[in-house]
């Protein structure tokens, strides 16, 4: 098997042209605990709990680099061929340990170190980190889907915007129904790893696992197969960038970042405004004349997403185009599978914005009523989804945007959205 093909083994209910949204209470409320309540997983997607890592925990975890689908996969793996490069240290603290790296030569384009986006090393994907289209906001949002966010996408669908959603596999897997609004939106998914963690701390196994399950994760649920992705913390390097290639992934970073996941934790809420307004400034103060930004935003909580509701409006006044990535990088095809096509930016330009394109080359991958999992079993659990739904609303507390942990501290904080719904 070519390990770049490992994605038509993955066979899925979903249509990603037509997806309905059953009648449910957490499907249309706008109250956050409502929304976070439990849910049976969809009749295409039974969750069973001994097929999946374990929920945000190292995607290695309940043995799911014995399986023999992962063997396959990192047997397919030409792993003589990749970069050497050693893995990272953690600190006490959660940063990284950069002792006795060269920064300034910068030899493994270790982002963290130097922000470096183009790779040092052969067989690696470039990073995309800003749109080149002249007054353009790249429109993206990190750590979904939240099990709470109808409000949010409610005012991105009245305000016509499309958006890159860095999902999180934990989460994909928690809140399926969240997942599959986002693509029944027309947004643009990618791939937020598995746990959320420093990757290049990782193993070369872990690093593969974590994209692995959560592109699985994805596909099984939502019908598409990411062909990009963000690492948290933007924390990546050429080994890192060189695994995610075998996948066909490649990264996709930020030129600016509202640090909007600190607000009102370790940043006073008028810090992160102010960088909105920078960040607004820019786009009529000639900033971006010749070129356009990709800006790091969250799904994350009640407050990341308030401030987006709040922010959208001058954003779209400042900027000529307010659109997600692949739009804005003229990719017409970012998923593996190409039933599902979005407009170049002429074609945006002239109005279309439809999603839908012609039938898959590779269609067979997809069958309705097929098996949870290639090779395993589709017996639902009881348990269904609700395995990770505490962690889930927990852990949707952690950061993007810097080495920083953000305390757990409970759904109503996490994922409440009564200042949210006032807005809207």
């Amino acid at each position: 098997m070519n390990s770049q093909d490992y994605w038509k083994k993955f066979t899925t209910g979903t249509d990603p042209r037509n997806i309905t949204l059953p009648k449910v209470k957490q499907v249309d409320s706008f109250d956050p605990v409502t929304q976070c309540t439990y849910y049976e997983t969809p009749a295409q997607f039974k969750y069973v709990e001994s097929e999946w890592p374990t929920m945000w925990e190292t995607a290695t975890s309940n043995g799911m680099n014995k399986t023999a689908e992962f063997t396959a996969l990192n047997k397919s793996i030409d792993w003589s061929k990749m970069p050497k490069i050693p893995v990272r240290q953690a600190t006490a603290d959660g940063g990284l340990n950069m002792t006795g790296y060269d920064e300034d030569n910068d030899p493994d384009c270790w982002w963290s170190a130097s922000t470096c986006t183009k790779p040092k090393h052969q067989g690696v994907n470039e990073d995309i980190y800003q749109c080149p289209e002249p007054d353009t906001w790249g429109l993206t949002y990190d750590d979904g889907p939240n099990c709470s966010h109808n409000a949010f996408y409610d005012f991105l669908e009245e305000k016509k915007l499309k958006a890159s959603m860095f999902y999180i596999g934990s989460n994909v897997v928690n809140w399926p129904y969240g997942a599959m609004r986002g693509i029944k939106n027309g947004h643009h998914i990618a791939d937020h790893t598995w746990s959320h963690q420093l990757m290049t701390t990782l193993s070369n196994e872990e690093v593969l696992a974590e994209l692995y399950y959560t592109q699985k994760a994805i596909k099984l649920i939502t019908g598409v197969t990411p062909l990009h992705w963000r690492p948290a913390f933007g924390d990546v390097d050429d080994r890192v960038r060189w695994i995610a290639t075998q996948l066909g992934l490649t990264t996709i970073l930020w030129s600016e970042d509202t640090d909007d996941w600190a607000a009102g934790e370790t940043e006073p809420v008028s810090t992160v405004q102010h960088n909105y307004d920078d960040f607004i400034k820019m786009g009529s103060n000639g900033t971006m004349s010749t070129h356009g930004n990709i800006v790091l935003t969250h799904e994350i909580n009640n407050m990341t997403m308030s401030l987006a509701v709040k922010n959208i409006p001058q954003i779209q006044k400042n900027y000529k185009h307010v659109i997600d990535v692949a739009t804005c990088m003229n990719i017409s095809h970012p998923y593996q599978e190409t039933t599902v096509k979005f407009p170049s930016f002429a074609e945006y330009l002239s109005g279309k914005t439809a999603t839908t394109g012609s039938n898959s080359s590779s269609s067979s991958s997809s069958s309705a009523g097929a098996s949870s999992s290639s090779g395993s079993s589709s017996g639902s659990s009881s348990s269904g989804s609700a395995s990770g739904s505490a962690a889930s609303a927990e852990q949707s507390t952690g950061t993007s945007a810097g080495f920083k942990s953000v305390p757990a501290n409970g759904v109503a904080a996490a994922i409440a959205l009564t200042v949210l719904a006032a807005l809207v």
